[in-house]
């Protein structure tokens, strides 16, 4: 599990990635494994936990949002992995809601999903961000 609390017991900024849209922004055969590109986007992500991102600065809890085929990825140091109990959409906009009181950026390119969590107080960007 992440440790969610920063030096001075505030809570750590929080990341959340949506993993259907950031895995689907690549087209390097996603679809014939999902869960193996879960996993690897995953292992992508582990280092920003620490290092942060442009517009977050680690260190960050990271938050990887899975759905369907990809269920069932394991969380790692640094990564904590929720599969969606539903629309992954869905898990994220309520995980970007409880996150009111600290920073919190949504990563993905879908523009309904985008509107949602901005209303919550989110902020967003695009896949570039975490993809590099």
């Amino acid at each position: 599990m992440t440790d969610t609390s920063g030096a001075g017991h505030e809570p750590l900024p929080l990341l959340v990635v949506d993993g259907a849209n950031v895995v689907g922004s690549v087209p390097d055969g996603w679809w014939r494994d999902r869960r193996g590109a879960a996993e690897r986007l995953r292992d992508r992500l582990a280092p920003l936990a620490r290092s942060g991102v442009t517009g977050l600065p680690g260190p960050l809890e990271l938050v990887l949002v899975v759905e369907g085929a990809a269920r069932g990825v394991e969380s790692v140091p640094g990564v904590r992995v929720e599969d969606a109990p539903g629309s992954g959409d869905d898990h994220i906009v309520h995980l970007a809601a409880a996150a009111a009181v600290r920073p919190c950026l949504v990563v993905t390119a879908d523009r309904e999903l985008r509107r949602r969590v901005q209303e919550r107080g989110a902020q967003v960007t695009g896949p570039r961000t975490v993809l590099g």
